[in-house]
């Protein structure tokens, strides 16, 4: 193993006197793209991911499912608890590893043994499932609405397919202005909830011309919920808040990681938890009890409609539409920067094109994929059981992801020492605790039968089809690891692992005083490699940007 500790790697050039040099045999991992994230797109990234249109349609069955007022507001607060526990545990993570890829870098970090095959499990995950179709349909569904037009299968997904199209375009043309148009889509976000929530606070004073609702005189006063129906509501709940690890993806483009993980990300979870618990007040006080039960996914559509008239529902349709499209393109962003980082790490079969940031200095390839994906879910299925069974594929998976990095972190945390694991910042134990037990909850909640047929999520299919499945894409990216790694080597020189296929990172130049070797966090070694044979893979990593 190689001495980390007596190399000396910086070599200063003559015109560059605060810089350092990685020597020739030394590569270091980076995007290839440029640092355009700063803290105000960051907090923008997070804010679009998790703010889509869930806020605008879920409120109703959570309300139905957890019986009252009083409870529903508790099951959206207890949430907001397991999304910080989260971001505290994504937080350690991307301090320690600041660069692209999420979860991708922290499973290879951790599970190391056998060689690549969580990260080609994961892999199979991220390749095959299209996390922007369901969105980009409701951006179809509601400009239809807003238009007046009748919506059918075909007017609905072909106006998501030009808005999936419009993302992809964007950010495949220029990091620079998409992040732009996301910051844009994320104040004309904000300014849309902050309308509904402050209509909901000229309510409750009694200033505005409506019937009263009286929802909070007795607030806990309503039906008995079933079992089911509590963890089904905390269930939606905890989807809702979905996306604060949103930045992590990007660290790599980040002007100062640790800036944007101690500021961006708190400020954009805080501002979102604080925002849901005030426009569910705004809803109960301005709409009354029985029409909320009945709104289903048109409860902001009927609040609009109490306190603006009739015709303010043409204009929300339109809100939620373009709140739909923010959602879209930080979808897009983020999982195009995955894709390439999992054909930096030579996971992904042709890696050499998915790694690849030309022409235009953007994940061109990855966000393409992610483009092909999303079509596909969109318009291959018919509507009902199977476009559905889709749509619940693409979340579940994730559960199982967050819960493999909660017990990795957990496993680092106790036996610190030994891993040599200090990042910069820290979630602290406990906290990773809760965040892996809330995590394997929601592993575990979908399999739990429904009391009733009508609480199924299928008219025909088992309603657990979607987790067996989700499971089982885990299980062909094991195959896949066989194949490629064990089977394909053996038989074919070209697939063979050597140090000049591992050598994926660009060189480049980089400040001294941010970095350090640090074997620990090499990303050969996290990745399973022999580093006495492939010593060209050693990685440097900056321990602490702050």
């Amino acid at each position: 193993m190689v001495n980390f500790n007596n190399l000396n790697p910086f070599k200063r050039e003559k015109d560059d006197t605060n810089v350092a040099v990685v020597p020739d045999d030394q590569s270091v991992e980076t995007t290839g793209n440029g640092k355009e994230v700063g803290v105000i797109s960051a907090i923008f990234l997070i804010f679009n991911r998790m703010v889509g249109t869930g806020i605008f349609a879920t409120p109703s069955s959570i309300y139905n499912n957890s019986g009252s007022v009083g409870a529903a507001l508790m099951i959206w607060f207890a949430g907001s608890i397991i999304a910080a526990s989260g971001l505290m545990v994504y937080l350690e993570w991307g301090s320690a590893l600041p660069q692209n890829g999420g979860e991708k870098n922290y499973l290879a970090y951790f599970y190391r043994k056998p060689k690549f095959l969580v990260s080609s499990m994961f892999a199979s995950y991220v390749f095959l499932l299209g996390w922007a179709a369901s969105n980009s349909v409701v951006f179809g569904e509601y400009i239809l609405v807003a238009a007046g037009k009748d919506v059918d299968r075909w007017n609905q997904r072909g106006i998501g397919l030009a808005c999936i199209t419009f993302s992809f375009l964007v950010h495949a043309l220029s990091v620079k202005w998409g992040l732009r148009l996301q910051n844009l889509l994320g104040l004309f976000k904000f300014g849309v909830i902050a309308v509904i929530v402050v209509a909901g606070w000229v309510a409750l004073s009694g200033r505005l011309n409506i019937e009263p609702t009286h929802a909070f005189t007795d607030s806990f006063t309503g039906h008995t919920p079933t079992g089911y129906g509590v963890v089904m509501a905390l269930y939606n709940v905890i989807w809702s808040f979905i996306g604060y690890s949103n930045a992590n993806y990007a660290l790599g483009e980040s002007k100062n990681p640790n800036r944007i993980l101690k500021i961006a990300a708190p400020v954009a979870l805080v501002s979102v938890a604080i925002l849901y618990m005030f426009v569910n007040i705004a809803y109960f006080a301005v709409v009354p009890a029985e029409t909320i039960a009945s709104s289903g996914r048109i409860l902001a559509a009927n609040f609009f409609a109490i306190v603006f008239g009739d015709q303010a529902e043409k204009a929300l349709s339109v809100f939620v539409a373009l709140s739909a499209l923010g959602n879209v393109l930080s979808v897009i962003f983020s999982q195009g920067r995955i894709v390439q980082e999992l054909g930096r790490d030579n996971i992904l079969p042709f890696s050499k094109i998915w790694r690849s940031s030309k022409p235009l200095n953007t994940p061109l390839a990855g966000l393409f994929e992610h483009w092909v994906v999303s079509i596909i879910i969109m318009l291959a299925p018919p509507p009902g059981d199977a476009y559905n069974f889709i749509l619940n594929l693409i979340s579940y998976p994730l559960s199982c992801v967050n819960a493999a990095i909660a017990l990795a972190l957990i496993i680092l945390t106790i036996r610190r020492k030994h891993y040599n694991w200090n990042p910069p910042i820290k979630a602290t134990l406990p906290v990773t605790i809760f965040f892996f037990l809330s995590s394997l909850y929601l592993v575990v909640a979908p399999f739990l039968a429904p009391s009733t047929p009508e609480e199924n999520v299928y008219e025909d299919l088992p309603y657990y089809l979607h987790c067996v499945v989700g499971i089982a894409l885990f299980g062909a990216g094991a195959i896949y690891w066989a194949i490629r790694f064990h089977v394909l080597p053996r038989f074919f020189e070209s697939f063979a692992i050597d140090d000049t296929m591992l050598n994926t990172g660009p060189r480049t130049h980089i400040n001294k005083e941010d970095l350090t070797w640090d074997p620990a966090a090499s990303h050969s070694e996290a990745s399973g490699i022999d580093q006495e044979k492939f010593p060209a893979t050693r990685v440097i990593t900056p321990p602490n940007l702050s």
